[in-house]
């Protein structure tokens, strides 16, 4: 086990709320799958997309009933994974947008798409591969609590 999983109070979740986490899961790998197999970008289907939308409105209803357990890092995982895939789709657009009249930005926004896209699916597979495995994810811990 990794320090950050060991910070997390240890209670067992209920195995409706590991089901319920792997739906959740299921939902961004829907929205990812549908960005990879339509003309769409897998950036734009995760935070665009009907199913990633869902997914995130699921992981806030329930996210006080996962606190101490390892399904709480699960919880993060994908509420991060959502908000800074939202913020570098963001940062792309706006440093993309002004090159786009010497056609650099052009290749920069599908570039930046791609990069977060590419990162959004390996963060949708590697959390669902530890939830299967009963694991919880590693944690970002702030400056001031490391000291």
């Amino acid at each position: 086990m990794d320090s950050a999983e060991t910070k997390v109070a240890r209670h067992e979740p209920s195995e409706g709320l590991v089901h319920y986490t792997h739906m959740i899961y299921a939902l961004h790998a829907l929205a990812v799958l549908t960005g990879v197999l339509t003309t769409s970008s897998i950036a734009g289907r995760f935070l665009f997309g009907l199913p990633s939308i869902i997914a995130v409105v699921l992981n806030y209803a329930r996210r006080d009933e996962v606190r101490g357990s390892w399904l709480e890092t699960h919880f993060e995982w994908q509420i991060h994974t959502f908000w800074y895939a939202l913020l570098w789709v963001c940062v792309t657009l706006l440093v993309s947008a002004p090159l786009v009249v010497v056609f650099v930005g052009v290749l920069l926004a599908i570039a930046g798409l791609g990069i977060v896209g590419v990162w959004v699916a390996y963060r949708v597979v590697r959390g669902w591969l530890a939830l299967h495995a009963g694991q919880g994810m590693p944690r970002h811990e702030p400056a001031a609590a490391q000291k």
